[in-house]
């Protein structure tokens, strides 16, 4: 890890890694064998990078071309000898009619979608409580704001709509919540009220803000006779929520 995000020859030990796996033996392997030896020996290679950094499109494209040389042409990647299945078609699931190979940008996404759950739930991590009190001390939401940091953090915001998406909000204070856009309380306010959240003044607020000022002053007046309606109802959704006193985290 640096300041500077790694460029190609800095990860270029992955690389030597999967060429030295290529050996002379997977000539006299079957393709089950080749299979078996692709999943379990070249497609774990990069794990341990994948599980923090981002990995550049170009070593990801590499490390592909070496399992489809090691899958259909063993060692020799000058042999010409064309792929029996198509690349995309062998990383589907066997129940999908595919061969299983792991599709490495979807691990890469997944095994770092985890440091965000680490940070939205606000693990007893060093790293964690540094990024908090770095950069939204003051209340601010990190997928309500730009994107701020260093390179590295950078790349894990920009998994943030994917992450919101999969995720559901357990509610504590409420201060890292979108009142109107997340999934919190098994509904996306946005959507369950939409013709109220037109006429919202603060699209992007938070549940504790929200819930901290008068209702009535979080919208433009006069309301239609639709959204009269929503705000009723949104008056008696509130009233069941429970939110947790606010605590200072760092």
């Amino acid at each position: 890890m640096g300041t500077t995000k790694p460029r190609v020859d800095h990860v270029g030990f992955i690389i030597n890694k999967v060429e030295r796996k290529l050996t002379a033996t997977s000539n006299f392997l079957t393709h089950a064998r080749r299979l078996q030896l692709v999943n379990s020996v070249l497609s774990s290679l990069p794990t341990y990078a994948m599980c923090t950094l981002q990995l550049l499109v170009s070593v990801l494209e590499y490390i592909d071309r070496a399992r489809r040389h090691c899958l259909w042409r063993g060692s020799d990647c000058n042999v010409k000898m064309k792929p029996l299945v198509a690349w995309k078609k062998c990383c589907k699931p066997k129940r999908k009619g595919g061969l299983g190979i792991i599709n490495l940008r979807s691990q890469n996404t997944a095994l770092l979608l985890k440091h965000l759950d680490k940070f939205y739930s606000k693990k007893e991590i060093l790293w964690v409580k540094l990024i908090w009190y770095a950069h939204y001390s003051n209340g601010e939401i990190p997928h309500a704001t730009i994107d701020k940091g260093s390179f590295w953090w950078r790349d894990i915001l920009k998994l943030c709509d994917l992450f919101r998406g999969i995720a559901n909000c357990k509610l504590g204070d409420g201060s890292t919540v979108l009142f109107w856009s997340d999934l919190w309380n098994d509904s996306v306010l946005q959507i369950k009220f939409p013709r109220l959240f037109s006429f919202a003044k603060n699209r992007k607020v938070s549940v504790s803000e929200f819930l901290l000022n008068n209702i009535e002053s979080q919208f433009h007046l006069p309301l239609s006779e639709q959204a009269y309606q929503e705000y009723q109802a949104l008056q008696d959704y509130i009233q069941t929520l429970q939110v947790q006193p606010n605590t200072k985290y760092f």
